[in-house]
């Protein structure tokens, strides 16, 4: 081997140094420069580039020090891959000695290319360790203001208002402080802590970092997450102190105002180890133990369903900086906390747009309304000045009353936020704990600046509604020059964002739970805008933590209550244990997460065979939300058993590939017998032999049986065409609800009918976007009528962002792809669409693609990733003109005509930027 790659170091000397390919964003566990790391076997991934057509990596060379000075002179103290011939550039484990707690590792990768090309060492990354196991954290403790009696902790909680332990309990959100002194100089300080339900932590003063509600949602009982900052920057020589507010999040929900559940964990508690390296080799570990000190905050009430109170006369200023007199304070309480501490990997949320009113409204005295412009996940910021003492009250809300006030009708009530002045000139205030879905925010106790003021209220001279979301990278863009959809795409977009937080919501305001069904159905359209590898890996832990003993996995994780029926045990949901680990490993080669879900995955299907019937499910809420006579809700159209059991039949199909994948071969067997079983039950109770049709026909059924692949071959055609058929007997309209969306329109872009798609989803009447859009939503409504009575911020519908992608910008998959490494490109130019531009950021690199259409000209302009190939359907018959870069397709070693079908050519190409044309004579 050191032989072949001698050889091809001493051929790249020949070639210009132009045509050497690069190195690029190289990461370690998804993310750049991570901090956090605790795993063994991190796992490292890279891009390459170049200006050469059909690049390709043959082999690579990892180095990793823990020392970047033995870096730079390419010693890697800490493993050396040595050469190694692969195209493998994604996901590759470390396999070098035992990786330390808190220790900085430095790395750097060559490559050598299908041109002979090498490409020299790339930039050095750098991971940090974290902390792997108790001891690690150095004899911290957990500590809290006080210790929650047993008698109050409700694990799982309740959704019962009458239960006797619903008001109970006290809700004293704490700032907890620890001075400490740096006496020697600082080589690096690191902070490692956690509070639950939320923290925020300051040094000096400031606070670190720009984050907003950590850490993620867990269950609480069986693990939690930290972080990790770099705060050697921070610091000062001399006195220093620690200061943390702590609140409530979903560890403790208090029985006031909006009751959807109440949960109880405890009450808010943190542990915290602060690791100070000096430059002359030793180290020091500031812990939370008995000696910080706590007090109650002027955060007077938090609820992540009801809203957060503030009473700035509670503030106490310098309370986290050194020489503040806190003998006041009580030293803080030791409690119990979760055993196990796990690294946030995904990434946090913050705050991203701020918007400011559009208008101001009065709809009665005493009562003003904002209209923001956008609903949105958000929370409140108001500047004021008035009066020591005086309340303002925020209400938030998505919607308006006839008579110009809010309503939270539909997402519970009450939910509101309170600000109590302290009177010395121009105050600014924004909750820190509590967020909400809302377009408008009614103020009451307060008047606008410039408006009269009689009463000698507080007067408001700024307001705004500041956008707060998961941070993943945006890595998609779509547009087009269909108004409509371009509209479209951004209402999708804003739900997508909205509930994009450390779960996959379902709104950002009435429920915030992680139901499930969406994050496999809708987990595409996201993945083809943003970044969500991590945050997917953190709902399958969430996954593992909350299925039950006897293998269920329920609809929502983290499982904070136990609902009822359908509302717990739906297969549709729970088929999230199987799917989303199999999608994230083909989005982004990660085949550790089907390891790491492997036991889920096959508990979870004996669950679902010991609940099956002659190898069929009746059970679950089904095409939830589907159009039939009555109100949505559950499944009216599809009959009981299609959706469960087509789902069912999916998750065997994938759990075969993966045993195959793991080289599990018993398994292998034993899940191909059972597809076949199920397979046969399936069409013999719900085909019609005769009509070509499932159960009742529904669009959901036909289309569930054509994608997962129980429709017989031969019958496939005629099951498509029976969907094409039903949906222009309802006038090009969809019947299919939450389940059979998503496949209705997958099974109609594979099929090439995106021409229906088209019709489908450029009306403005229900069901259509173009309706909500002329209602004035700004966000998805959970229901095509987008009614008063359901959330208007809502993903569910959102599966057309996929076609979007896929169909009119024509970026997919192969069938057989992992990571993007296998493209198809096939754009649809329907309806009346002239153009569209798509790009996706893969884990290759971009995949961009843009084409338009004028009079008999089709132009198109492609770039593929290194490491990738493409199969590329361009509209044209045989005796078109096709051409790519003005030159003919004939005779071309770097494009490949397959062939001509359908009246489209079909070629395969490598890496590279493409642009053709197609002049179609008649």
């Amino acid at each position: 081997m050191n032989k072949i790659i001698s050889t091809l170091s001493f051929l790249c000397i020949s070639f210009g140094l132009s045509a050497q390919p690069f190195i690029s964003d190289l990461n370690c566990e998804h993310r750049i420069d991570p901090i956090t790391v605790d795993t063994q076997n991190p796992a490292l991934s890279w891009q390459i580039g170049g200006n050469q057509r059909n690049l390709k990596q043959i082999a690579y060379r990892i180095l990793v020090a823990d020392d970047v000075t033995l870096l730079k002179k390419n010693f890697g103290n800490t493993w050396d891959s040595k050469n190694v011939l692969s195209k493998q550039s994604l996901q590759i484990p470390f396999a070098g000695k035992k990786l330390d707690p808190l220790k900085t590792y430095y790395w750097k990768v060559m490559v050598w290319d299908n041109h002979h090309q090498t490409s020299g060492w790339s930039k050095i990354a750098k991971w940090q360790m974290g902390l792997q196991s108790k001891s690690d954290w150095k004899g911290a403790s957990w500590i809290a203001y006080e210790k929650m009696p047993d008698s109050l902790v409700l694990i799982p909680g309740i959704e019962n208002t009458n239960d006797k332990r619903w008001n109970k309990g006290s809700d004293i959100l704490p700032m907890l402080r620890k001075e400490f002194v740096v006496d020697k100089k600082l080589k690096k300080a690191t902070v490692f802590i956690t509070g639950l339900g939320q923290f925020d932590l300051s040094i000096n003063g400031n606070k670190v970092g720009d984050h907003f509600l950590d850490p993620g949602w867990t269950k609480y009982d069986k693990h939690a997450l930290y972080l990790a900052f770099d705060v050697t920057d921070e610091l000062r020589s001399g006195k220093n102190a620690l200061g943390v507010m702590l609140g409530n999040g979903f560890y403790y929900m208090p029985g006031e105002r909006y009751h959807k559940l109440k949960s109880a964990f405890g009450y808010p508690k943190m542990i915290c180890r602060l690791a100070l390296q000096y430059q002359d080799g030793t180290e020091e570990n500031i812990i939370t133990d008995q000696s910080w000190k706590a007090t109650p905050g002027p955060v007077i009430f938090s609820s992540i369903y009801g809203g957060e109170d503030y009473d700035a006369n509670f503030e106490q200023n310098g309370w986290n900086r050194a020489g503040f007199n806190d003998t006041g304070w009580k030293n803080a309480t030791v409690v119990e906390g979760p055993e196990r501490l796990d690294a946030q990997a995904e990434d946090p949320l913050k705050i991203f747009d701020q918007f400011s009113p559009v208008k101001i409204s009065q709809p009665k005295p005493g009562v003003w309304v904002y209209d923001m412009g956008q609903n949105a996940s958000a929370i409140p910021f108001i500047k004021v000045s008035g009066n020591k003492g005086a309340v303002v009250k925020l209400t938030p809300a998505e919607l308006l009353n006839d008579d110009g006030m809010i309503t939270q009708e539909a997402v519970g009530t009450p939910v509101y936020f309170k600000y109590t002045l302290k009177g010395n000139g121009i105050e600014t205030w924004h909750p820190q704990f509590m967020y909400y879905g809302f377009r408008y925010i009614q103020v009451e106790g307060a008047v606008p600046e410039g408006e009269p003021n009689s009463m000698h209220l507080p007067v408001i001279s700024a307001i705004k509604s500041l956008h707060t979301r998961n941070s993943a990278t945006s890595v998609g863009t779509f547009s087009c020059s269909n108004d409509l959809f371009n509209k479209t795409f951004k209402l999708i977009d804003w739900a997508i964002r909205s509930n994009t937080a450390s779960v996959f919501t379902d709104c950002p305001h009435r429920e915030k739970l992680g139901w499930l069904e969406e994050a496999h159905l809708v987990g595409p359209s996201i993945r083809y805008n943003y970044d969500i590898a991590t945050l997917c890996r953190k709902v399958v832990r969430d996954m593992i933590n909350s299925q039950t003993a006897d293998g269920l996995i329920p609809d929502i994780a983290p499982e904070y209550v136990e609902f009822g029926g359908g509302f717990r045990n739906s297969p549709e949901w729970g088929s999230n244990g199987i799917i989303m680990p199999y999608y994230i490993y083909q989005w982004y080669g990660d085949k550790q997460v089907l390891s790491e879900s492997y036991d889920m995955m096959t508990r979870y299907a004996a669950y679902l065979q010991k609940q099956s019937k002659n190898n069929l499910l009746y059970f679950g809420l089904g095409d939830w939300y589907d159009l039939g006579p009555g109100d949505p809700g559950v499944s009216q159209l599809t009959p009981p058993g299609i959706t469960g059991t087509a789902i069912y039949y999916y998750d065997l199909t994938i759990l075969s590939k993966v045993a195959t994948l793991l080289g599990k071969t018993s398994d292998v067997i034993k899940y191909n017998k059972l597809v076949n079983d199920v397979k046969i039950a399936f069409n013999n109770t719900f085909f019609d032999k005769q009509t070509f049709q499932y159960g009742t026909g529904s669009q959901a059924a036909n289309s569930m049986a054509v994608y997962t692949g129980i429709v017989e071959a031969g019958y496939k055609t005629a099951v498509i065409n029976n969907i094409v058929k039903d949906i222009r007997l309802h006038n090009n309209g969809l019947t299919a609800g939450d389940i059979g969306y998503r496949y209705l329109l997958r099974v109609l872009d594979d099929a090439d009918r995106s021409d229906v798609i088209f019709d489908m989803n450029s009306r403005s009447d229900v069901p259509g976007y173009g309706y909500q859009l002329a209602r004035g939503a700004t966000s998805l409504t959970e229901s095509w009528q987008g009614n008063r009575i359901s959330s208007n911020n809502h993903f569910m519908l959102g599966h057309l962002m996929e076609w979007f992608y896929s169909g009119l910008g024509g970026i997919k998959p192969d069938s057989n792809s992992i990571a993007f490494d296998k493209i198809v490109i096939r754009p649809e130019p329907v309806g009346d669409v002239t153009w569209a531009n798509a790009s996706y950021l893969s884990p290759y690199g971009m995949i961009a693609n843009r084409w338009k259409t004028n009079g008999g000209l089709f132009t198109m302009q492609t770039s593929i990733p290194a490491n990738s190939t493409a199969v590329i359907y361009l509209p044209a018959r045989k005796n078109s003109v096709v051409s790519e870069n003005g030159r003919s397709l004939l005779n071309r070693r770097d494009i490949k005509i397959l062939k001509f079908e359908n009246e489209r050519a079909v070629l395969a190409v490598g890496s590279g930027n493409y642009s053709f044309s197609v002049r179609n004579i008649n």
